[in-house]
């Protein structure tokens, strides 16, 4: 493959990705939707018999190029949302994550093992059965984080509780999936060259403990060199590339050496590099033009264009387990995070919207359903299901999201009429 050959999917893409978030905007919809139905519009393509097309979009070469833009998409996505994060408010949702995160784990990873014991074959065991429910655990919340920042309400109470809880809800995933992989393998260690990932759950906390101290530690290491430049050569483009460039080694260095994602690597930098430094401001606004330009739109456009051949290879015979299981997906995460809240003082309405912020899964779950059939626990059939968690996740949170936020500015307009 040339380089050149990605230059016209990635025209259809930012093309069409506009057209349909302006259709969006028409219906009162966020735009995310548009990019996400542009996704899943070029992905339909791939049924086209025709082989110019077939090669000139859907070639192994190209796919794995949109993979790549579309991972500095919702890296710079967790970015922005960290340089946008107030300290100070996290602290105050501290208990409150924490307590989101646990029955957001909690809930869904219980209806996956139940799903699973009702419905699979009486050969497989209760570890089985458990990694069917830890998949379920998954959250990624690059699409609420749009949605959020769209709405204006990613700096609300909601937007805080919902991006910490899911930087605890990583970390718990991790220790979860660490844990019964490593009984499927009987306590061996497994070959991953330098990510040094062994499925010994006392190394991963080990590890987990790690990162944050060593990346806190070299974050307020940054921050005092960036206030140095910033007051020699104020509102200059050299803090914005730095700060980049930090994000994109917090990233990798979180995935290849902790075993963290590397959004939430991401996320922390735009943390520790945000909040008091004067230019931040300045700092995202040149992520946001960046990255909402060109890289978040291939993301949410690749979400559908990745996925959709695997629902052409669902097999009849797991049909029944499947709609189960996606309806245990989303009600576990909208119930389990939800009663969180709400536990946690939270109001009914923001409740609900917490609960929809933690419902969506993108390509964590992925890679948690991967992690399961490598290691002989799961059933490689249970993928295009997976697929639509994805789908219907990512399609139904900004709708109801936004539905939530209109229907309540409404009734402060009505009381106010009245008043």
């Amino acid at each position: 493959m040339e380089a050149f050959e990605i230059l016209l999917p990635l025209a259809l893409i930012l093309c069409l990705g506009k057209l349909m978030g302006l259709g969006a905007h028409r219906i009162g919809m966020p735009a995310v939707i548009g990019m996400l139905v542009a996704g899943i519009l070029i992905g339909l393509m791939k049924y086209i018999p025709w082989e110019p097309l077939q090669n000139a979009f859907f070639s192994p070469e190209v796919s794995f190029a949109l993979k790549v833009v579309s991972k500095l998409g919702v890296v710079l996505i967790m970015f922005s949302a960290g340089l946008g994060t107030d300290l100070k408010r996290l602290k105050q949702t501290g208990v409150a994550s924490v307590v989101i995160t646990g029955m957001g784990v909690a809930v869904p990873m219980a209806l996956g093992t139940l799903v699973a014991f009702l419905f699979r074959e009486p050969g497989e065991g209760a570890l089985n059965w458990l990694f069917y429910g830890a998949i379920l655990t998954a959250t990624s919340v690059s699409v609420t984080v749009a949605v959020m920042k769209e709405l204006g309400k990613l700096e609300s109470k909601v937007g805080t509780a919902i991006i910490a809880a899911a930087v605890i809800d990583d970390v718990v995933g991790i220790i979860i999936l660490s844990v019964l992989t490593g009984f499927a393998s009987g306590g061996e260690s497994a070959e991953t060259g330098w990510n040094w990932f062994q499925p010994n759950s006392g190394m991963v906390v080990i590890k987990i403990i790690l990162f944050f101290v060593i990346f806190i530690a070299v974050g307020a290491a940054l921050r005092k060199l960036f206030d140095r430049i910033e007051r020699k050569a104020p509102h200059n483009r050299r803090v914005p590339i730095l700060s980049l460039a930090a994000c994109f080694v917090y990233s990798y260095c979180a995935e290849k050496f902790f075993g963290v994602a590397d959004i939430t690597g991401a996320y922390l930098a735009g943390i520790l590099l945000g909040g008091t430094l004067s230019e931040t401001p300045y700092v995202e606004t040149k992520v946001d033009t960046m990255g909402y330009l060109f890289f978040s739109p291939v993301f949410f456009a690749n979400i559908g264009i990745a996925n959709i051949e695997y629902f052409s290879q669902i097999d009849m015979a797991f049909l029944a387990f499947g709609c189960v299981y996606v309806a245990a997906a989303l009600l576990g995460k909208l119930v389990g995070c939800g009663v969180g809240a709400k536990l946690c003082k939270f109001s009914m309405h923001d409740s609900f919207r917490v609960g929809l912020g933690m419902m969506v899964r993108a390509e964590v779950v992925l890679i948690c359903t991967e992690k399961g059939v490598a290691s002989g626990l799961v059933d490689a059939a249970v993928f295009p299901f997976v697929i639509l968690i994805i789908l219907l996740s990512s399609i139904l949170t900004p709708i109801l999201l936004k539905w939530s936020y209109r229907r309540e500015e409404r009734q402060s307009r009505r009381t106010q009429e009245t008043a």
